[in-house]
């Protein structure tokens, strides 16, 4: 086979072969009378090798070692682990796959595809101007990645037409220019906390409403007087949520 013959049939381009030999990743073939490199089936084995090895994060250094671990091995061997690897890959794909067509089937929203629970919980939430309400689904739509949430947004519904709701998002949304000792963030994060049922500090996880990482990554979104706001009514969830657990 010739450089573009090869390159082809491994998935790669020619001048990335060229790099490898060049590296030394990958040793000169044997050259027709013409000059033309000529590549063998194991010159193809080891290519995909190394296009698999990359792909899956590993840096060229890393591949040198683990070819180097592979060097004598029978090519049999070899090829069979690239036909476990590529049968691994389908999998993954038709795993993919059916995750897209499960969310394909729920209702896009402006927080992107999310599961059908968190779906139904935004779609009866009502619709406003408030943005500290579009920041709350955004939220939502993050923590959704992580799966769970099913039952705590089945609880949070009730709360979807409070217009008690909508009051506190409108006092939160006046706090954004507010410095971080503005009197007004007491009384409105214990309002805010209270707000929340007992149901939905029973459907929690464990880890609490400020599951590691997120908890802060949610706070750094918010200027410092809503930070404030939304640290304190985590703090008090946290809380209640101990004492329930007592």
């Amino acid at each position: 086979m010739r450089i573009g013959e090869i390159a082809a049939l491994v998935g790669l381009t020619p001048r990335a072969v060229r790099h490898y030999h060049q590296i030394g990743l990958l040793a000169e073939p044997a050259r027709r009378a013409n000059g033309y490199r000529s590549y063998s089936v194991r010159d193809a084995v080891l290519l995909a090798r190394i296009r698999r090895l990359t792909e899956l994060g590993i840096g060229l250094d890393g591949v040198r070692k683990v070819l180097a671990a592979d060097a004598g091995r029978p090519l049999g061997d070899v090829l069979r682990e690239l036909d476990a690897d590529l049968a691994r890959q389908e999998r993954e794909v038709r795993e993919r796959r059916l995750r897209l067509a499960q969310l394909l089937e729920v209702p896009l929203t402006d927080a992107g595809p999310v599961s059908p629970a968190l779906a139904e919980l935004l779609a009866a939430a009502p619709v406003g101007g408030s943005p500290a309400a579009a920041k709350d689904r955004e939220h939502l739509a993050l923590l959704d990645t992580a799966g769970g949430g099913s039952e705590v947004y089945a609880v949070l519904q009730k709360l979807a037409g409070d217009p008690a709701v909508l009051v506190l998002y409108e006092e939160l949304d006046a706090l954004e220019a507010a410095p971080v000792d503005d009197p007004r963030i007491a009384p409105l994060a214990v309002r805010m906390a209270a707000l929340v049922p007992h149901e939905v500090l029973a459907a929690i996880p464990e880890d609490g409403p400020a599951r590691v990482g997120f908890g802060e990554a949610l706070l750094a979104d918010y200027p410092p007087a809503q930070a404030e706001v939304v640290r304190r009514v985590m703090v008090a969830l946290t809380e209640r949520m101990r004492g329930r657990a007592r």
